[in-house]
């Protein structure tokens, strides 16, 4: 006659857990944050004004000029408003830390050690946000530069909006994955408000061309 054994209880299999995202400090999204819509209004400002020329005066080295000035004093104002809109925010956040400490200081005694003063590495960082700003418009408004010194006579302008709408594209899908929202809507956003910008200030520039102002 066999022995029945008892069967031993088999352990649950436990769930799958779905990797978390690793959470970026205050300094990495500003950084990400001054990158993506660094390189977003580098490709808008230097396509726009490049497109709003070519509809006034459509010669080649017109447009690379006017391209070219616009490429630097973009990025040199992007790099500078950037540094003065994070070191006010800085300014500001070491002034509330301040205030904060000294309220629990106050209502806890200097032992408690509530309300510290944040270090200056867990603030957002002033020089870090200008540089990543200025050289993101940079590379983003490489783009439609190229793309206009690339081919000649009519095909000009289509491959540069064509250039354009692809970079608008890539931009919106990182600034949708470093923000967590959704791809489409952020792609829609910034391909529809280039585009816009594209038209409008080509059309003024050949309402302009059309006037006689430009010899």
């Amino acid at each position: 006659m066999a022995l029945l054994l008892p069967s031993r209880p088999t352990a649950p299999t436990p769930a799958p857990t779905t990797p978390r995202r690793p959470r970026r400090t205050p300094g990495e999204l500003n950084r990400l944050r001054a990158a993506v819509l660094g390189a977003n209004d580098g490709v808008v400002s230097v396509a726009a004004t490049v497109l709003g020329v070519a509809g006034a005066a459509p010669q080649g080295r017109t447009l690379v000029l006017a391209g070219i000035a616009v490429l630097v004093a973009g990025a040199l104002s992007m790099a500078a408003g950037e540094y003065v809109s994070v070191s006010s925010q800085r300014d500001a956040e070491r002034a509330a830390a301040a205030g904060t400490g000294a309220a629990g200081t106050v209502g806890a005694g200097a032992g408690a050690g509530a309300g510290a003063a944040p270090a200056d590495e867990e603030l957002t960082d002033p020089w870090h946000a200008a540089l990543a700003s200025g050289a993101a418009f940079t590379v983003g408004g490489l783009v439609p530069l190229l793309a206009v010194l690339a081919p000649a006579g009519g095909a000009r302008l289509p491959v540069t909006v064509l250039a354009v709408l692809a970079a608008l594209v890539l931009t919106g899908v990182l600034s949708a994955r470093f923000g967590g929202a959704p791809v489409g809507r952020a792609v829609l956003r910034n391909a529809v408000g280039g585009g816009l910008a594209m038209a409008v200030t080509f059309a003024v520039g050949v309402l302009v061309g059309s006037t006689g102002l430009v010899a």
